[in-house]
């Protein structure tokens, strides 16, 4: 079976390489021989290994996806303008994985900070690719990640210089578009953020028509000394489509980095998210929501390394599903033997609106230091029933009821994300999707059990 998974990727690969962005550059034509034989010698991932015990990505395995290259669909302005997020610096699109330059608006940027296509840059500035590209990401650890590299070519190059800041978020627009035949692509961003510079970056994932899509994203993300960043992760693709992403955060000194995820769409989708705090004083927050349907299965890997003193992290992902919908928390800090005075805290919250909805939740620590304060937890419940009774008798009818206190529930994130354009975005598709959801939460029993979240991180303002 595993021969003939890889077959049609071999055949994929084997005509990729030819004609390649940066196929006569011998650093990439390595990178991407080794990532490729990487994931020959290990396949795709099993329920076996347990950093995927609770999602079969066999629906991905066993399909013959086809290479989206120079494959863009011809896509209007006004397609696109339900996706904008106004009030943004710029907004590049990317269509099936490649670089849409007569989609994009590219703004008015500071000076100095340069936003394009990873293609162009690997064409005409591949000193400045070389020493970060590939650096930071682990394609040991991930299939996904060493298949990514291996099909390297387009995605978004950002790059701003130190003592910089940059006032309105940049966005990421990618559009999977479907096709007779299941297609895939590859997406990878790098992101560098030089010292005592600010920006926020946001990631959002569309698809247009139906189909099967796969799109295997990468982003490598390098916050520099005393950074403060802001990421943001939106998935809404439509429920025929599969999206593994990977965010890799490398900390500098200080830096103070946010990663905002939300997922409301998607068959099968994966998260990953891992920053390494590497340098001293670092801080991170990790803020996450996910709402699920039908027969969605939305994964949350989270993977944070300690690995200096004196940093602090926060995990906080709430999940909301609904019918058959299987949702995965896994959490994981690693506290290195040099990284003392630690201050980790890990927290996964979650509501299942039918008997039939699924949460897996594994929050977990691994600690090799003696001087650190860390702590983690997870609950599950159901819509409190005295809550919901208490605003029924203020005559608020069941269905606005449900929907104020799954808004509640989902507020928790939104909270934690700084007063923007962003946020009102991010607040309006959940709006909409909770709204489509709070009609059909059954009646719950009563109850009057209170958690206490403790300290309320937030996103830096």
């Amino acid at each position: 079976m595993l021969t003939q998974q890889l077959e049609s990727y071999l055949e994929s690969f084997s005509e990729f390489e030819k004609l390649a962005t940066g196929h006569d550059l011998p650093w990439l034509w390595r990178l991407r021989q080794d990532a490729f034989a990487r994931f020959c010698e290990v396949g795709f991932p099993t329920t076996h290994d347990e950093d995927w015990r609770f999602t079969n990505v066999s629906a991905i395995a066993q399909t013959a996806f086809r290479l989206t290259r120079n494959g863009r669909a011809r896509l209007s302005q006004q397609e696109l303008e339900p996706y904008r997020i106004t009030g943004v610096a710029c907004q590049l699109v990317f269509v099936n994985g490649h670089f849409a330059r007569e989609l994009s608006s590219l703004g008015n940027l500071p000076d100095g900070v340069r936003v394009s296509s990873l293609a162009e840059e690997i064409s005409s500035n591949t000193g400045a690719i070389e020493p970060h590209f590939g650096r930071y990401l682990d394609i040991r650890r991930d299939a996904f990640c060493a298949l990514n590299t291996a099909f390297v070519e387009d995605g978004a190059y950002v790059h701003i210089p130190r003592v910089t800041p940059v006032e309105e978020p940049i966005c990421l627009l990618f559009v999977s578009t479907g096709d007779d035949a299941p297609s895939m692509s590859h997406p990878r961003n790098l992101i560098v953020a030089e010292e005592d510079s600010q920006a926020t970056f946001v990631e959002d994932y569309v698809s247009l028509d139906g189909g099967g899509v796969f799109c295997n994203t990468v982003t490598e993300l390098v916050a520099g000394d005393h950074t403060v960043l802001s990421h943001y992760m939106i998935e809404r693709e439509h429920k025929q489509a599969f999206n593994i992403s990977t965010l890799r955060i490398q900390h500098g000194r200080g830096a103070n980095v946010v990663s905002h995820s939300v997922l409301l769409g998607g068959a099968l989708v994966r998260n990953n998210v891992h920053p390494v705090l590497a340098g001293e004083g670092g801080e991170c927050l990790i803020n996450g929501l996910f709402i699920g349907n039908g027969h969605q299965h939305l994964d949350n890997y989270m993977l944070v390394e300690h690995a200096s003193p004196r940093c602090g992290s926060r995990q906080f992902y709430n999940g909301i599903l609904d019918g058959h919908a299987h949702g995965v928390f896994h959490g994981r800090i690693i506290v290195h033997k040099d990284a003392q005075k630690t201050d980790a805290k890990q927290t996964n919250r979650n509501l299942l609106l039918s008997d039939d909805a699924q949460i897996d939740t594994k929050p977990q620590l691994e600690i090799y230091a003696d001087d650190v304060k860390c702590t983690h937890g997870a609950t599950i419940g159901q819509i409190e029933g005295d809550a919901l009774f208490y605003l029924r008798s203020r005559g608020i009818d069941e269905v606005s009821a449900r929907k104020l206190l799954l808004f509640a529930f989902a507020s928790e994130c939104l909270d934690r994300m700084k007063q923007g354009p962003v946020r009102r975005h991010v607040e309006g598709l959940i709006n909409r999707c909770l709204f489509q959801m709070a009609d059909s939460v059954p009646d719950v029993p009563t109850g009057n059990g209170r958690e206490n979240t403790g300290r309320n991180w937030e996103e830096i303002g």
